[in-house]
C-alpha cells in the first residue's frame, strides 16, 4: 500500500473516488454498485458471468460511471484489472452454501469444496489490491454467522461485540444448520486479517446480520428467503432460521440500504480498523413472526412458542455507532420492504382480500 495515503479514501481535484465491487450480482453487491454510482462515484463492478448483469445495467442508475469486469475468485490475477486505479475495494463476493449433503469423508469435502475456494479467491482479491498501488483500504463482506452469544461454558452472553467469535472446533463438532457457510465466513476472515498484517494492507471487515429490504437481483436473495421461511413454510431455511436464532438467542436484522451505507461509511472514516457488527436491532423469534404476519397475513404461517421472560443478549452495534454511524430503518422497514418486493417479484403470492 502506498504509505502516503493516509486517512479517509477520498477523491482528487480531478474528481470523485474509484470503488471496486466484487461479487455485483449478489444482494448486497447490487445495491451497494446502485448507492456508489448514486453518490456521484465512479464503480468497478467484477462479475462472473457478464452475461447475466445485463439485466442489472438497465437498474443501475449513472452507468455512464460504471465500468463492468469479469473476475472468477478461483483465476489468480483474474481482479488486477478490475482494482487497477480504484481507491478502495468492496469485497462483497462470498458463496451462499448453507449445508452439504451426506458425503464419506464430510470434512475434507467441505475443506476443499467451500473453505478453500472461499480463502483462495479472497486472497487473490487482496493480492490484486497489494499489486495496484493505488488501493487504500479494502472493506470485507463478513456475517453474523461468525459470532456466538454464548460463552465457553455455554451460558448467554449479556452483549455480544466483535471479539464473540464462534469457536471452530464447535462447529465442526456440532455441525448446526449451516455450519458450512459459519466455517467459510469465519476462516475467510481469519486468514483475510492475517494475510493483511503481513502486508500492511488497511483491511476492515463488516459483519452484516440478516439483510432485509428490497432487491435488484434476478433471483429472491438468500437472507430473504430465510427471513421470510416463517411464511413461506420452506423447512430447510426455517432449520436455518432456527439455528441463528438459537445460536444468537435472538434475529439480528439491518435494512439493505443501511448496510451498504455501512460499507461506505467505513471505507471512508479515518479511524476505521478491524471488525465492526452492522446490526440495527435484534428481535424474538416470536416478535418477527408477529411482524410478519401482520404485514403478510396468511393462514399457514409458522407458529413460533413465545419465549417467557426471556431478555436477548443485545447484538450490539456499539463499535460503528461510536464512530457516528446511524441507522434509517427499523424492523417495519425491513419486513415491509422485503416482502412488497417478494409480492412484485411473484415469489409470495398476493394476500388475499
Amino acid at each position: 500500500m502506498d504509505e502516503d495515503l493516509e486517512g479517509v479514501v477520498g477523491g482528487t481535484r480531478e474528481g470523485p473516488p474509484t470503488y471496486c465491487v466484487t461479487g455485483a450480482t449478489g444482494y448486497i453487491g447490487s445495491w451497494l454498485v446502485q448507492t456508489l454510482l448514486q453518490r456521484g462515484y465512479n464503480v468497478h463492478a467484477t462479475v462472473r458471468d457478464p452475461e447475466k448483469s445485463l439485466s442489472l445495467l438497465s437498474l443501475w442508475t449513472s452507468s455512464e460511471r460504471l465500468r463492468l469486469f469479469r473476475a472468477d475468485m478461483q483465476e489468480e490475477g483474474s481482479f488486477d484489472e478490475a482494482v487497477k486505479g480504484c481507491n478502495g475495494v468492496f469485497h462483497v463476493a462470498a458463496s451462499m452454501q448453507f449445508n452439504v449433503h451426506e458425503n464419506e469423508d464430510i470434512e475434507t469435502y467441505v475443506r476443499s469444496n467451500a473453505i478453500d475456494p472461499a480463502i483462495k479467491g479472497t486472497l487473490n482479491v487482496l493480492k490484486a489490491c497489494l499489486q495496484s498501488k493505488s488501493v487504500k483500504r479494502v472493506v470485507f463482506t463478513s456475517s453474523i454467522s461468525t459470532a456466538t452469544a454464548k460463552d465457553s461454558s455455554g451460558n448467554w452472553r449479556h452483549v455480544v461485540d466483535e471479539s464473540c467469535q464462534a469457536a471452530v472446533d464447535h462447529v465442526w463438532n456440532t455441525k448446526a444448520s449451516g455450519w458450512v457457510y459459519v466455517l467459510s465466513k469465519r476462516l475467510t476472515e481469519e486468514a483475510a486479517f492475517k494475510f493483511a498484517k503481513e502486508n500492511g494492507i488497511d483491511l476492515v471487515s463488516v459483519i452484516t446480520t440478516t439483510v432485509g429490504g428490497p432487491f435488484l437481483t434476478l433471483d429472491v436473495p438468500s437472507s430473504i428467503r430465510v427471513l421470510l421461511s416463517p411464511i413461506t413454510g420452506d423447512p430447510e431455511l426455517f432449520s436455518i432460521l432456527s439455528a441463528v436464532n438459537a445460536r444468537m438467542g435472538s434475529i439480528a436484522l439491518v435494512h439493505i440500504e443501511d448496510i451498504c451505507s455501512a460499507h461506505i461509511f467505513l471505507m471512508e472514516h479515518a479511524k476505521a480498523e478491524g471488525p465492526y457488527i452492522c446490526c440495527a436491532l435484534n428481535s424474538l423469534m416470536s416478535n418477527l413472526v408477529e411482524h410478519l404476519a401482520e404485514e403478510y397475513p396468511c393462514s399457514n404461517i409458522r407458529s413460533v412458542e413465545k419465549e417467557s421472560n426471556l431478555v436477548p443478549p443485545e447484538i450490539s452495534s456499539k463499535k460503528l455507532r461510536d464512530l457516528g454511524f446511524n441507522y434509517k430503518h427499523g424492523i417495519e422497514d425491513i419486513v415491509h420492504d422485503a416482502i412488497a418486493s417478494c409480492l412484485d417479484y411473484g415469489f409470495l403470492p398476493p394476500i388475499a382480500k
